[in-house]
């Protein structure tokens, strides 16, 4: 079962998250990011909060906070995973002149996400569109590897079993993201330290995409060495254990 706190920081931090990530690859989301610079702020009751700054055809998550230019207060995290269902209209306590960012840029900006995160057959021929699509759903996937090990039940359990350290994810050495581990706190970061406790790479962006997709066994993949572990096996064990949960919350 999915835990409705859980689902709304994967919704917040991984799939908002990755409208950075957008920005970078899709020429129509860089249009839509461009114009006079905005800041939508998300608050979730008991829940996640985060602001995304929009400039220059760029999109920054960052902690909430600071300044913004719209905000949009959710009284529970089922509504705001609502919203992210597109089953609730949010109603903004500030920015009621910029409502028009709301409702045709960044509506429009999730639909494109939506292109990428279910990416279909012919789209995924195409390999830009298969590499950014790739890219972007690693670093969902890196995500919610955190907030499941953080608010999900079997997932806190699974982390309360993990030792303070760095496990470093990696497509092929050049697309990664670092899962730090302190008092069996998880975060997710894409600045990778010169040290870390631990490995899991997968040799190119077409297996990992079979391996996202359960295409490929992950154990056979290791016994091939298509997929290299190494480092604390306990930290990747564990880690990987997680991961089999995210499928529960992104399928």
């Amino acid at each position: 079962m999915k835990d409705t706190k859980t689902m709304a920081c994967i919704n917040m931090y991984g799939i908002l998250g990755c409208l950075e990530d957008l920005c970078k690859y899709s020429p129509e989301a860089k249009e839509l990011a461009s114009g006079k610079p905005i800041a939508v702020s998300f608050a979730v009751k008991d829940g996640p909060s985060m602001t995304l700054r929009f400039k220059n055809g760029s999109c920054k998550a960052e902690p909430a906070g600071g300044s913004c230019d719209i905000k949009l207060p959710f009284s529970s995290c089922e509504k705001f995973n609502g919203m992210i269902d597109g089953t609730v209209t949010p109603i903004p306590s500030k920015g009621f002149t910029k409502l028009g960012f709301l409702t045709k840029n960044f509506i429009s900006l999730t639909k494109i996400l939506e292109t990428y995160l279910r990416a279909k057959p012919e789209d995924l021929a195409k390999n830009d569109f298969f590499e950014a699509s790739t890219i972007i759903m690693f670093n969902l996937i890196s995500q919610a590897v955190s907030q499941i090990g953080n608010n999900d039940k079997i997932g806190r359990f699974t982390a309360s079993n993990i030792v303070d350290g760095t496990v470093v994810l990696s497509i092929g050495g050049t697309t990664r993201a670092a899962i730090v581990v302190k008092d069996h706190c998880l975060t997710t970061t894409r600045e990778i330290p010169e040290h870390y406790h631990a490995l899991m790479e997968f040799a190119d962006i077409k297996l990992a995409r079979d391996a996202f997709e359960g295409k490929v066994s992950t154990l056979g993949c290791i016994g091939t060495g298509l997929i290299t572990m190494r480092g604390n096996l306990g930290m990747l064990d564990n880690i990987n254990r997680i991961l089999d949960r995210v499928a529960v919350y992104l399928a």
